[in-house]
């Protein structure tokens, strides 16, 4: 029997009208049933009277528990009450690792405004004072928005995000208590009651083989916990097998979930012989050395468990209240709360993937290298090597067996699919254990190959006389027009910076990444997709690229252009020392070029920071370097910089001289306008030379 697509009646409380941002939100199950007691206590606590402050509503399940389609039922129906828009993030990557909130913070602030200046990220991605935070705080204030911020891992990430706006509300689901948040009343999710059990298993599987069976019903929906994650998968189980009684389904997912728990501990027991074969004395010894030392450190500083980063001295295990008096951050990151071998969701996956077809079960297992898990058809078909039409059908087929998430679409409208992080540990293990390394290796790199082909085919529509187009691709995956291709530019483009991060972090693909960034540093800004944040990721990526390989020239080169996105954003301090960096790398480069824009760079910053001294030494030695290298239009750009320094430092007889000296060079060279610009600046000088400034 095929899923059901029509969802089930949302209710009087659904919003009338559309609200800002309500595409973004995941699409949830196609059917959603229960959770009517959790969601009226949701309703109750967002309906309490604001005290000034932003309210928190916490959502707290277990993986599978439906938290976040629970999440997204209230945002749909409550999103009339905030007419400045939904916003949402996830805090946590599939794979169980923690987003920094200085990065949530930038994609709610482009969700929030999409023309807004997104701030470069601080030295810290984690404070409360870190630039993109601050910019989220200050942008919703006087709004009225619903952020919901999914799979949250520890109060560390939420309390920087939090504006002291009382229109605001903060919608947070996580697997784990978030200690250090005041005032928060968690709403916890267990099972789904007996009612609402069934109901969902009769819309998936069909009301006439539950209705017939309703005690196998009953056993089967406490076998999977009465966890709608497990409840979905073991329902994609019985469509499969149309012939397979409901209590059949129960005992068989009973005997699974038995032997995983079986097995589990003696692969434990074997990797534990293994490691203890393979340890050799000298790392015993080391070991032992370091449990001493641990040992000692607690004797002189019993109860530490980490240093508050708000109050310098202040241990984590005190108390702390954090900068607006009610959110005291938690000492440590929470560790990613695990599913357990025995637990039926694993049970009803493993039971669901060994009747999935080869070429399904394939594509499902490769969906775990596509960048944060998510696919439309073309990231698909890339991984694993196939026309995009047959990607296409594939990723519906798993849709449709409850082993995909429905996303919102992308922008040009292309359906895109998650793998859900309940799974995602799982498939990786499987991965690792079907899949040969050089697959993986070759999927990996027909995906980048994929992702630089469409950036260049939207550069050229973007921009038809900025060079070749590159070769056509087939037909289904063809940008038909610049409309297109800056749609797909935005819709994708957190795909594409994290593709290029995830490859250039595993550092075996570096050409390929190469290329991609080129790409992009070349196609984003003619979207208008191109904010300072994304330009600052992709040439720290060069840099990283740069100094593995031992590449100077280029190392220096994508920090002057670090150092020129700090500096516009007036970030001076962090600006000199990228130039600084930058100077050691094209001396050791033996490239002047490079080492006079970094001298110049660095000159303009102590200029900015009011050091006219210091700008006119290194003024003055950039001008050395241009004029060694024949530059003149360098020579006498300097000589007015130089000028300009001693002005700054009342020394007017040296002032008037680098002036005219850069007039004599302009004069050569012939630039009229800029000798109007310098004989302006010395006119200048000399009448406040004249008036006795």
């Amino acid at each position: 029997m095929a899923r059901k697509t029509a969802t089930m009646d949302p209710g009087p409380d659904a919003p009338a009208g559309a609200v800002p941002g309500l595409e973004r939100l995941p699409a949830g199950p196609a059917l959603f049933a229960g959770r009517r007691t959790e969601l009226a206590a949701l309703r109750a606590a967002a309906a309490r009277p604001a005290s000034g402050r932003c309210p928190v509503l916490v959502l707290a399940g277990r993986p599978g528990s439906g938290r976040t389609a629970l999440a997204v039922r209230f945002a749909r129906t409550c999103a009339a009450d905030f007419p400045d828009g939904v916003l949402f993030a996830r805090l946590s990557a599939p794979d169980g690792s923690r987003v920094p909130p200085a990065r949530a913070a930038r994609q709610l602030l482009e969700q929030l405004d999409p023309e807004a200046a997104v701030p470069l990220p601080g030295a810290a991605e984690d404070g409360r004072d870190e630039p993109g935070c601050v910019a989220l705080r200050e942008a919703l204030a006087g709004r009225r928005v619903l952020l919901v911020l999914d799979d949250v891992r520890d109060a560390g990430q939420l309390w920087p995000l939090l504006a002291d706006e009382s229109g605001c509300l903060v919608l947070a689901t996580t697997a784990g208590p978030l200690t250090g948040i005041e005032d928060i009343d968690p709403v916890i999710l267990g099972g789904l009651d007996r009612r609402a059990s069934g109901e969902l298993l009769a819309d998936l599987v069909g009301g006439t083989r539950i209705s017939c069976d309703p005690v196998g019903a009953a056993d089967l929906a406490e076998a999977c916990g009465s966890r709608p994650a497990a409840l979905r998968l073991m329902a994609g189980w019985l469509r499969g097998n149309p012939k397979v009684a409901v209590a059949d389904a129960a005992r068989e997912l009973h005997r699974v979930v038995g032997e995983e728990a079986a097995e589990k501990p003696a692969e434990k027991s074997a990797e534990k012989s293994a490691e203890r074969v393979s340890e050799k004395p000298a790392e015993k010894a080391d070991k032992a050395a370091d449990r001493v030392a641990d040992r000692a450190a607690e004797k002189k500083a019993p109860g530490k468990k980490g240093t508050d980063p708000e109050t310098p001295g202040r241990t984590g295990a005190e108390p702390a209240t954090g900068t607006n008096g009610w959110v005291r951050p938690a000492p440590e990151p929470a560790e990613p709360v695990p599913v357990p071998d025995n637990d039926p969701l694993v049970g009803a996956f493993t039971l669901l993937h060994r009747t999935v077809p080869p070429v399904q079960a394939r594509m499902l297992r490769t969906l775990t290298l596509a960048p944060a898990q998510t696919a439309d058809a073309r990231t698909a078909s890339a991984l694993v090597g196939c026309p995009a039409p047959e990607a296409a059908a594939t990723l519906a087929a798993l849709a449709e067996r409850e082993l995909l998430d429905e996303e919102a679409p992308a922008a040009d409208g292309t359906a895109r699919y998650r793998v859900p992080g309940r799974l995602h540990p799982r498939l990786v293990r499987l991965r690792e254990k079907e899949d040969r390394p050089a697959e993986t290796e070759l999927a990996r790199a027909r995906l980048l190959e994929r992702l630089v082909r469409l950036t260049e085919a939207a550069r050229a529509l973007l921009d038809p006389a900025g060079g070749p187009a590159p070769d056509p691709l087939p037909a289904a995956l063809r940008l038909r027009s610049a409309a297109h291709a800056r749609q797909w530019l935005l819709g994708e483009r957190e795909v594409l910076l994290g593709a290029v991060a995830d490859a250039i972090g595993q550092g075996d693909l570096d050409g390929s990444a190469g290329r991609l960034v080129t790409a992009l540093l070349r196609t984003l800004p003619l979207a208008g997709a191109a904010a300072p944040a994304d330009l600052y990721r992709l040439h720290e990526l060069v840099l990283t690229v740069a100094e593995r390989h031992g590449r100077p020239r280029r190392a220096s080169a994508a920090l002057l252009n670090l150092g020129d996105l700090q500096a516009a954003a007036g970030r001076w301090e962090q600006a000199s020392g990228h130039y600084r960096a930058a100077l050691e790398h094209a001396r050791t480069a033996g490239d002047e070029p490079l080492c006079a824009r970094a001298l110049e760079g660095a000159a303009g910053c102590h200029r900015a920071l009011g050091d006219p001294v210091r700008a006119a030494d290194w003024y003055g030695r950039a001008l050395g370097l241009r004029q060694s290298l024949g530059d003149q239009a360098s020579e006498a750009r300097l000589l007015a910089r130089v000028a300009e320094a001693h002005t700054a430092q009342r020394r007017f007889e040296e002032a008037d001289r680098e002036y005219r000296a850069a007039l004599a060079v302009l004069r050569r060279i012939g630039d009229e306008r800029g000798r109007e610009a310098v004989a302006a600046a010395l006119a200048d000088l000399r009448e406040r030379v004249d008036a006795g400034w």
